[in-house]
């Protein structure tokens, strides 16, 4: 869906200039107030029955701007002193100051945003807002959670919930006292992170989500700093995060954390002694299947077992519909990378997995491998290799640490199989485990 702003910038010369030669003098000055004319998609509060809207995005996506024009869409009447639809608001950040200088003053907050015949006075010594349609809007700090104790409101408008230290009290005394009107509603706007508060609002029935990258914002922002952050962070985990506004989740207790794998990363590769496409291929080849998980890895194996280091370099996982496809996907890895081996997983598909493999290449080099433990207890030694340290990753393996921050001790804890974590504990057992517990070294004979 494309804003009236969109709309406009797309049509010919001709139609740009017959739209704004159509307007009267009066809505050509409110124009610039209109934010439904300019709005991004994400930036619109989504129809239908719903307590909290959140607006989930990455850094520099617009949030600020859809909340404090959310603030202005429940308080301002047709005229400017019609009452709206909310009397009490609540404005709550992390501190006074940061409610103050983001949502009140800031350059897209809710001063900048209102007209001047509707613009409300700030009155510093109150710490509030009242509009002159005789609406109020109180600034709160989530540090003080008992400061929301009292008050009752008919609407809030709350940023960056994510990062506050006392995010679960404060969340809660908000919600105690959002109880003025028929149906009072809150708007959350923040950048996502792994924190309980925000994925309890986020699983509420009640509760409605947009989202939003940060280049949705792009004709916004400085080119200089979106270059800079896709060359650093495109391909992260923080990237997703910050960036692409993805909810990233750790399960508890899991084996790999996101701050592990973030530590893990690396942008230069060695030359390595060995390289290995690892394969779990699905149990069916239809399009219903799980995906066949298929991870390339590289590992510089000189010296004793604990000098050696690998590389995950690629997640070439497929979601294929014949056995044919994924095999041709795992033969095109290995070509890429100049891969040693190829090692695939036979429990289910057998002699067949060997089979699919030597029609798309009869000399690849092979070996099949079969499960004897269960998947936790298989990736607890690979878990154990990134705790050493021993394990890097490269950028864009976003899907595969997703499924790694899944894994607990008590099993995979995502949706369908961890068949891109299977791939990539087969191929670390190939390059390292298995080759150091057969390793010995060398006796020297004296004399």
């Amino acid at each position: 869906m494309r804003s009236g702003a969109a709309w406009v910038a797309c049509a010919p010369p001709q139609t740009q200039e017959a739209f704004l030669n159509d307007l009267s003098e009066g809505a050509l000055l409110a124009l610039p107030w209109l934010f439904e004319f300019w709005a991004l998609e994400h930036q619109l509060p989504p129809e239908g029955d719903w307590r909290t809207w959140v607006i989930m995005g990455g850094r520099g996506a617009g949030k600020t701007r859809a909340g404090s024009e959310w603030v202005r869409s429940e308080v301002e009447g047709s005229r400017p002193l019609d009452a709206g639809r909310s009397r009490r608001v609540a404005l709550v950040g992390e501190t006074v100051e940061q409610v103050r200088e983001v949502m009140v003053f800031g350059e897209s907050g809710i001063l900048a945003c209102s007209p001047p015949d509707r613009r409300p006075e700030w009155q510093a010594t109150r710490k509030r807002l009242i509009w002159p349609n005789g609406a109020v809007a109180q600034v709160f700090s989530a540090h003080e959670p008992e400061s929301l104790r009292g008050p009752q409101f008919d609407a809030a408008w709350v940023d960056e919930l994510a990062k506050w230290k006392k995010a679960e009290e404060a969340w809660d005394m908000l919600q105690f006292g959002l109880r003025l009107g028929d149906a009072p509603r809150q708007c959350v706007t923040t950048t996502p992170k792994n924190v309980g508060v925000l994925k309890s609002i986020l699983a509420n029935p009640s509760t409605v989500v947009t989202t939003a990258p940060t280049e949705a914002n792009r004709a916004y922002l400085a080119a200089s700093f979106l270059e800079e952050v896709r060359a650093r962070y495109a391909g992260t985990r923080l990237g997703r995060q910050e960036l692409d506004g993805v909810l990233l989740e750790d399960a508890e207790g899991a084996l790999w954390t996101s701050a592990g794998l973030e530590a893990a990363r690396i942008d230069r590769v060695p030359a390595f002694s060995r390289i290995v496409v690892a394969v779990d291929p699905p149990v069916t080849g239809h399009a219903g299947s799980d995906e066949c998980g298929i991870v390339v890895v590289g590992a510089v194996t000189d010296g004793a077992p604990q000098d050696w280091r690998a590389v995950v370099l690629e997640d070439a996982s497929v979601a294929a519909s014949s056995p044919t496809a994924w095999a041709e996907a795992a033969i095109a890895a290995m070509e890429r990378h100049g891969a040693d081996r190829l090692v695939a997983e036979v429990n289910q598909g057998g002699d067949m997995v060997e089979a699919v493999i030597r029609q798309i290449d009869p000399l690849v080099p092979y070996r099949s491998v079969r499960a004897s433990k269960g998947k936790v207890a298989r990736a607890e030694p690979v878990a154990a290799l990134y705790e050493q340290g021993r394990v890097a990753h490269v950028r864009g393996l976003g899907a595969l640490e997703d499924q790694m921050c899944r894994i607990t001790s008590r099993g995979f804890e995502g949706r369908g199989s961890p068949d891109r974590v299977d791939a990539l504990v087969w191929a670390l057992y190939d390059l390292m485990i298995e080759p150091a517990a057969s390793w010995r070294r060398p006796r020297v004979r004296t004399l």
